[in-house]
């Protein structure tokens, strides 16, 4: 039987940097420091070939998190599927802005527009559990994602309902703040034929010919959902800052601010409704 040193040695001249011992950890049910003290542990031939059909699906191209199930994000772990985008760093910042927003130890009441797997939701949730937070999304799957991750979580300060940006939302709500990470890759994008994104579903990447579709009606509806003083965030592309800006101004929200991401590029816009 071969040892975990060679079935190792020989994905990771297959795989990037890190992504043989997470798919090995995973496969055995253990953390990576043990694969690094149990080297010359010998595998059964059941666990050699349900590691060996996960390197060949990840030289595919599948993404590792779709084939672990899980990705970090902030400080717990959430369950993925091929229903839901893969939670990435910048999402962080979406979720760190948006904090410094919400005052600590207050009844408030924000909403997540397009939840995915429920990460930015179950992050504002919670870091602020006095707060009610709605999370919508179109996708019924990617909602029983976020409901399973909430679950597992014991997290219960989360709400979710089914529907296209604002249609979710009923029109007596009023919201302390806004947050999405809306599609916003233009149609035809190169970049849709590259790495992960090929396998992630189309429809939370892709908002038409500009990639701003979704930003257009998240931002002209907020003036109606938002409570005097509340904030609308919105997570975009590199080049969209600019365009973002303008639309939040177009919609009458005031104190329009985009907030740069670790590498130096536009990320994060940010408005509020004046009180």
């Amino acid at each position: 039987m071969p040892s975990v040193d060679a079935v190792l040695r020989e994905a990771r001249a297959q795989l990037a940097p890190g992504e043989a011992e997470l798919l090995l950890a995973h496969v055995l049910g253990c953390a990576r420091s043990w694969l690094y003290a149990h080297g010359d542990a010998a595998l059964v031939p059941d666990m050699a070939a349900r590691f060996a059909a996960l390197v060949e699906r990840r030289r595919d191209g599948t993404p590792v998190a779709y084939l672990t199930g899980h990705r970090g994000f902030r400080d717990f772990d959430l369950e993925v599927s091929p229903a839901t985008l893969i939670p990435r760093p910048e999402t962080e910042l979406l979720v760190e802005l948006a904090l410094a927003r919400l005052p600590i130890g207050r009844e408030l009441r924000v909403a997540d527009l397009g939840t995915g797997s429920g990460a930015i939701a179950l992050s504002l949730a919670r870091a602020r559990p006095r707060a009610s937070v709605l999370a919508t999304d179109a996708s019924q799957a990617a909602l029983a994602v976020a409901r399973a991750n909430a679950a597992r979580l014991r997290i219960d300060n989360v709400a979710f309902a089914r529907g296209h940006w604002w249609q979710a939302v009923d029109d007596a709500a009023r919201f302390d703040l806004v947050a999405s990470n809306p599609p916003y890759i233009a149609e035809g994008d190169p970049h849709l034929c590259e790495g992960d994104l090929r396998h992630e579903p189309h429809d939370a990447l892709v908002s038409g010919p500009d990639g701003l579709d979704a930003i257009r009606e998240i931002a002209g509806g907020a003036a109606r959902r938002l409570a005097p003083g509340g904030w609308l965030l919105v997570e975009h592309g590199w080049e969209q800052g600019a365009a973002v800006r303008g639309l939040f101004a177009d919609a009458g929200l005031a104190d329009v601010s985009t907030t740069q991401d670790l590498e130096g590029r536009d990320r994060v816009t940010a408005g509020c409704l004046r009180r």
